[in-house]
């Protein structure tokens, strides 16, 4: 750039002047005054820089080819490191990137990248930063944005997604299981105890079954045992001298309806029936 005898160097930049071809210095933002034909500047800025690192096909520990990119965030520390140790360190920043990324993804298993990519990002930027540290340059950040996987790999690895949930569900099932056997148990062993709990259990069941219209339910003398004892039970229970000698309600047959061919039973026509 064409020297004037003045620089004016922006808030974000810093600026190293030459005089004759030697570092005279650094200049900092500012208004500054130069020797014309003599001092020259150039300005370095230190600003973020964002350098995206391009997709490359990487085989992991275990044999598998996928596909990795990834973006590396660094900044220019040392203005008179960045312009007089490297030509471009833009470039040489992406290089050095691409080739870290490749190595520590190649020495490392498929399942390590899928899930432990925080580990590797850390590895990653260590190593580029102690690298372009004698460039004048801080790398910071470094970020594994996407990992490409053959498409047999992406089915086996929805099979075993599939298989893990089925193994869930049933675990899950088997401990519903368990658990409710446990409850089984629990009241069997209340039922020994009181075994008139079984009775009103017995009663219960027939109520709810009562409650369908188009339901016949055959009760057996052994229920109505059952159920006198129940009542003597709650009879005493409730403070009431017990009738142990009381019997059951009464219960009229229902009387059927005549043949249709006469109260005789017998294939005679009603009307010569009526006529002797």
């Amino acid at each position: 750039m064409p020297n004037l005898g003045i620089a004016i160097v922006r808030q974000y930049e810093r600026g190293v002047v030459f005089r004759l071809g030697q570092l005279r210095g650094v200049r900092k933002p500012g208004f500054h005054f130069m020797i014309p034909l003599s001092d020259r500047m150039w300005k370095v800025s230190l600003r973020t820089v964002t350098m995206p690192v391009p997709s490359q096909q990487v085989i992991t520990q275990d044999n598998v080819s996928i596909g990795v990119a990834a973006v590396a965030y660094f900044r220019r520390v040392d203005a008179v490191k960045a312009i007089v140790e490297i030509e471009d360190v833009a470039q040489a920043v992406g290089q050095i990137a691409q080739t870290t990324v490749r190595n520590i993804v190649g020495r490392s298993m498929l399942d390590q990248v899928l899930t432990d990519t925080q580990t590797l990002n850390l590895a990653i930027r260590e190593i580029l930063d102690g690298i372009t540290e004698q460039w004048g340059v801080q790398v910071f950040l470094v970020e594994l944005k996407d990992i490409e996987l053959p498409v047999t790999m992406q089915r086996a690895m929805a099979r075993q997604a599939e298989a893990e949930r089925e193994k869930r569900a049933k675990i899950i099932a088997a401990e519903g299981e368990a658990l409710s056997a446990g409850r089984l148990a629990e009241a069997a062993d209340v039922i020994a105890d009181h075994p008139l709990a079984l009775q009103l259990r017995n009663l219960q069941v027939l109520a709810e079954i009562a409650a369908e219209k188009n339901s016949t339910v055959v009760f057996p003398a052994q229920l109505l045992d059952s159920a006198r004892a129940v009542g003597r039970f709650v009879t005493e229970e409730s403070g009431r001298p017990p009738d142990r000698d009381a019997p059951l309600p009464r219960v009229d047959p229902v009387e059927e309806p005549p043949a249709v061919g006469g109260s005789r039973g017998d294939d005679t026509p009603p009307e010569i029936d009526a006529g002797r």
